[in-house]
């Protein structure tokens, strides 16, 4: 984001807010309860979503240095993070090649050979097929080079691995191209330059769009939010703007239109706003003061999602006892705040099977769902 963009982006809030008015589109909207309790549905969605676009799946640090290693599951699929002697970060399917057992059972760790619990095949932490028990005997034509592990397209960028959950895709992300516009929000916030100090994990009963929908408007924190946040964000006001299939959205604290009273030079709209990143499908990064909360959504069926909430943090100030006393203390407040939100859409996702609507509405100051939904219509639709 540009000095311009920033300053521009304040005057915009400043004057909704002189209006007494929320951003609106054109438009009410409807969403069919059929995009968050079909499975069906979610199936496409896996397909032509989530297996085929980037993932935000880890920090660079997670991997600490050579010959370090990280397991998960993403979009349903094991996962075998390391990284090579090289420094270079790979990604594989965690399947040993011969009878596809779980070859690393560990969470993370440091380990140059992977060897598998069942029968002992053994594979550099780089892919390659190291040793077979036996081999001459049960395997004499055994085509090595063909029976390394399954890789992952992945690539490093601005202090994430991401990742596309298709073992069948060999193109490396450019992860630049795909964010478009917002890399150089990303270059402006550095978050190459942070750190994690605090991350938990939960499973959601909920679909994963009704969650990433709870970020995208103000118009819930009056009533949802009024005894956590509340009193720190005026009542439905907001603006975003979408990216190709991401969106930023701004949401400004009660202090952001009393700047009309300070010289333009002393504005900075992350101290009077909070600055949520929607990346489709499934990242979302809320920038706040002085630190950056990471959701990564893991979405399980049409109705449960896996959640990884992170604090980041500058990495030259996460050192101290007193600050990490400060970033607990924050990472607390945030996951109160969105377990209401998270609370919520699990009441909605229960009210499904009523029938009770055969629709979401969206108004026009929650146009960000609407555009959202479109976006995931279009792309399981290909």
């Amino acid at each position: 984001m540009d000095r311009d963009e920033e300053l521009g982006l304040i005057r915009e809030i400043i004057g909704l807010a002189e209006r007494k008015s929320a951003w609106l589109d054109a438009d009410v909207a409807h969403s069919p309860i059929s995009r968050y309790s079909s499975p069906e549905r979610y199936e496409r969605e896996r397909a032509m979503i989530l297996r085929r676009l980037p993932i935000a799946a880890a920090r660079s640090d997670d991997l600490t240095g050579p010959r370090s290693f990280r397991t998960m599951r993403l979009s349903g699929l094991p996962i075998l993070m390391t990284r090579g002697d090289d420094g270079v970060a790979r990604v594989f399917l965690n399947v040993c090649r011969h009878r596809g057992a779980r070859l690393e059972r560990a969470d993370n760790g440091c380990k140059r050979i992977f060897t598998c619990p069942y029968h002992g095949w053994s594979w550099t932490n780089d892919g390659a097929l190291r040793a077979v028990p036996q081999e001459k005997q049960g395997f004499p034509d055994l085509p090595r080079a063909e029976r390394g592990l399954r890789r992952l397209p992945s690539a490093e960028a601005h202090g994430f691995i991401w990742i596309v959950a298709d073992p069948d895709m060999s193109d490396i992300p450019d992860i630049d191209a795909w964010l478009g516009p917002l890399a150089k929000d990303f270059d402006w916030l550095e978050l190459s330059e942070h750190g994690t100090a605090v991350t938990e994990e939960f499973e959601i009963s909920a679909n994963w769009k009704v969650l990433v929908e709870g970020g995208l408007e103000a118009y819930h924190f009056r009533v949802a939010h009024a005894a956590t946040i509340a009193p720190y964000f005026p009542d439905n006001l907001s603006t975003y703007r979408v990216f190709g299939t991401h969106i930023r959205s701004v949401l400004p604290r009660i202090t952001l239109p009393d700047l009309t009273d300070k010289p333009e030079e002393d504005w900075a709209i992350r101290r009077d706003a909070n600055i949520l990143y929607s990346l489709m499908a499934t990242t979302q990064l809320l920038v706040q003061q002085d630190h950056i909360v990471w959701i990564r959504m893991d979405p399980l069926s049409e109705g449960r999602t896996a959640v990884r909430l992170s604090t980041l943090v500058p990495k030259d100030g996460a050192g101290t006892a007193d600050q990490r006393e400060h970033w607990e203390r924050n990472h607390e407040i945030t996951r109160v705040t969105l377990m209401e939100d998270f609370t919520l859409g699990e009441e909605i996702q229960s009210g499904f099977a009523s029938r009770g609507n055969p629709s979401h509405l969206f108004g026009r100051f929650e146009g960000a769902l609407n555009r959202f939904n479109l976006q995931v219509e279009e792309l399981i639709a290909g």
